[in-house]
């Protein structure tokens, strides 16, 4: 290992260290809260990470959990008409579109999986409406596999540190997965999520109240406060 490799790993653990204690009393991410209250079921997390997509956590949390009160698994969501899931998953962002990819898949998981979600890369990302953002997430959250979920927060804030320097989340997955060790890979998502909610935020961060600022070097940042 380099010496400026096995830097930036010490870095990125010691951050990962500070932020594992700062966030300890905020919200979790709705992947994870859904794993709290009902266990670690694939099929839920995956459902929940779609309905997350293009929507914020306070909005999709809820809708998962009166979906879940009407059905939990492929074949009962299969007995729910659009209507009623529409209903159920509003004001999540593109709820009609969700309702219908949600019959699909089911149907799919039927059809191709025995009624089960797969584990597998390629498998995952044959569902419709599955990219790696959720691929990941269903990995790392719903199976307890190594995974490295990258959403808009962990490509910020990845970047802002300096830990990485990349174009776009496909690129800070293959960074991140190069840089840590993979028992950190799913709680380096949470907590960099959460971090990103609350105080390091797309426009004008947090950074007088931030916990790693001593050792940011604001990559990208203009204005801060």
């Amino acid at each position: 290992m380099s010496d400026e490799l096995k830097y930036k790993l010490e870095r990125a653990m010691a951050v990962i260290e500070r932020l594992r204690e700062a966030t300890a009393s905020m919200v979790q991410p709705a992947s994870a809260s859904i794993v709290q209250q009902y266990g670690r079921d694939p099929f839920l997390v995956l459902i929940s990470c779609l309905l997350s997509l293009r929507t914020k956590d306070s909005t999709s949390l809820p809708a998962s959990c009166r979906l879940f009160c009407l059905a939990k698994t492929p074949q009962q969501m299969l007995e729910l008409s659009s209507g009623a899931i529409e209903k159920a998953i509003y004001p999540v962002g593109f709820y009609r579109v969700k309702a219908r990819t949600i019959h699909t898949i089911c149907q799919d998981l039927i059809d191709r999986f025995d009624a089960q979600v797969p584990s597998g890369e390629d498998d995952l990302l044959s569902l419709k409406g599955v990219g790696r953002k959720t691929m990941n997430l269903v990995q790392a959250e719903g199976f307890g596999l190594p995974a490295i979920c990258v959403d808009v927060h962990v490509h910020r804030i990845a970047n802002r540190l300096g830990l990485v320097t990349t174009k776009n989340p496909d690129e800070t997955e293959k960074a991140l997965k190069a840089l840590l060790p993979q028992h950190l890979w799913a709680e380096c998502n949470r907590v960099f999520v959460m971090w990103g909610q609350n105080v390091c935020v797309p426009i004008s961060p947090f950074c007088s109240r931030c916990v790693v600022a001593d050792v940011c070097p604001r990559a990208g940042v203009k204005r801060s406060r």
